[in-house]
This record gives structure tokens, sequence and C-alpha cells, in this order.
């Protein structure tokens, strides 16, 4: 990511962090769940719970972005917890579309090309992690 992406991130994700936790996580997970019906069942829990957790780690992480060694650790302890609960390399994808679309959603006429494309590094590098700790972890197990 550019330093340009880094700061287009957490600018637009500041609007974000006035908005309930269980309007997002509603808002993301149906999304998910209404493209991808057998995710479900990764996320047995309590919803309230869930969206809070989401949340919380996705703030933790855009607050990082610019901290790449603190980022790594924490993304890569996030894919040990979804590959214990049933996440495989395919739903990461599956994931970053829903996320995108959140995103694209709650910005509204804020969404542009730069927003999109800086979003979308972002979620790369994060998910290029998890799918390396993923994988790695599979390969080992």
């Amino acid at each position: 990511m550019t330093t340009e992406q880094i700061k287009l991130v957490k600018r637009t994700w500041r609007v974000f962090m006035h908005v309930s936790p269980a309007t997002l996580g509603e808002l993301f997970y149906s999304k998910l769940f209404s493209d991808n019906p057998s995710l479900r069942k990764i996320f047995p829990g309590n919803k309230l719970q869930q969206y809070q957790k989401s949340i919380d780690t996705l703030n933790a992480i855009v607050m990082r972005l610019d901290k790449p060694d603190e980022l790594t650790e924490e993304v890569a302890a996030m894919a040990r917890r979804h590959l214990h609960h049933g996440a495989r390399l395919v739903h990461y994808k599956l994931a970053g579309s829903a996320l995108l679309w959140t995103l694209q959603k709650g910005l509204g006429e804020d969404w542009n090309d730069d927003v999109q494309h800086a979003w979308t590094a972002c979620f790369t590098v994060l998910a290029n992690t998890m799918m390396n700790t993923a994988s790695f972890a599979e390969n080992a197990g």
C-alpha cells in the first residue's frame, strides 16, 4: 500500500467509527451470507459479539496500517482463529467482496475509484497475510 492509500483508508474509516458495530456487522454479514449461505456455519456464536469483535479487529488493523510489523502479527493471529473455526483460503475473497460492498454502501457518494483502490489494496495485504498464515498452518497440520 502507498502512503496515500493508507491515509485514504484511515480517513474513510473514521466515518465508520461513528456507526454502531451492530449496524455495520449486520450489513456485512447479511451480504456475506446472502451471497454465500454455506459460510453461516463458520460463525455460529452470538451475532452481536461477532459484530463487535469484527469491527474492533478492523479498527485495530486500520490504525496499524503504517506499522507493518505490528499489523502482520495481529493479522496472522486472526488467520489462526479463522482457520480454527473452519475458514479456508477460498473464503477470503468472499469476505473481501462483502467488505468492499459494505464500505461502498456506508460511504455512499464518498466512494470513488481512489477509495476503492485504497481499500482493495488494504484488503489484499490483509488477505495475503491471512492466507499465507492459513496455508502454512494447513500444510503443517
